[in-house]
Order: C-alpha cells, then structure tokens, then sequence
C-alpha cells in the first residue's frame, strides 16, 4: 500500500503545471492557511514538522510570489499573523482542480465501475491510518 500510495503522490504532483514552481511545503503550507484562514509563523511550523527557520524560508518565498501577506497581530503587536491573498488562493485552487481532474480521468480510463466503488469504499478506512497519530 505505501508503495501505491507514495508513487500516486508523486504522479498527482507532476499533473499539475501550475504546481511544479512550488515544493510539497509550500503547497501544504498554503493548504492550511486556506483551511484556517490565518495562523501564525510558529503554529506553521508546528503543523508541518519542520523548524521555524525553515518555515522563514517557505514564507518568505511564498510573499515574493505574492500568494500571502504579513500582518501585525492587533492582540499582540509582536505577533505576525500569516493569510492567504486572493492570488495564492487562486494557484491553490488551480493546482487542486488540475490534479482533480487528472485523477477524474485516470480512474474512469483505467478502472471498471466495480473498482471505482471499492475505491470510494477505500477512502473511509484510509481517513483513519491518515488520522492516527
């Protein structure tokens, strides 16, 4: 299964143009300010594994690109507060519904009606390895 599952991941990142520019952390990263709205530098990195330092480097990539912005904390005025901006929604949006579509395709081209309902029957379980901590 993890051999499976590894190399779909990797066939899902190359099926999405607009996606290659960016590394599996910065999407992520991306993805998680879209799922919370904002969140600080170091809750970021918490939520990724990796160090702040790190974390630095991913953010400040992503502002030159110009897909978040900084903001002062008005609680805390030595807090930063990171957002998504309306473009890095729109490329997130973009690389999820480009490899949404692939895989749309891939499944219906290559697996019987059966095998595409043992699939949705798989996600469930799935889920649930995903979530174990």
């Amino acid at each position: 299964m993890r051999t499976a599952v590894t190399r779909l991941i990797k066939k899902l990142r190359k099926e999405s143009a607009t996606g290659q520019h960016l590394s599996l952390t910065e999407r992520s990263t991306m993805a998680l300010l879209h799922q919370h709205k904002s969140l600080q530098p170091g809750e970021l990195a918490a939520m990724e594994k990796i160090t702040n330092q790190s974390m630095s480097q991913i953010l400040n990539h992503l502002l030159k690109l110009n897909y978040i912005s900084r903001t002062v904390s008005v609680e805390d005025k030595r807090k930063i507060i990171i957002t998504l901006t309306a473009e890095g929604e729109r490329i997130l949006l973009q690389v999820r519904n480009e490899r949404d579509e692939w895989l749309t395709r891939a499944i219906e081209a290559t697996c019987s009606k059966h095998e595409q309902e043992l699939l949705k029957q798989a996600i469930i379980p799935l889920t649930k390895v995903i979530d174990f901590e």
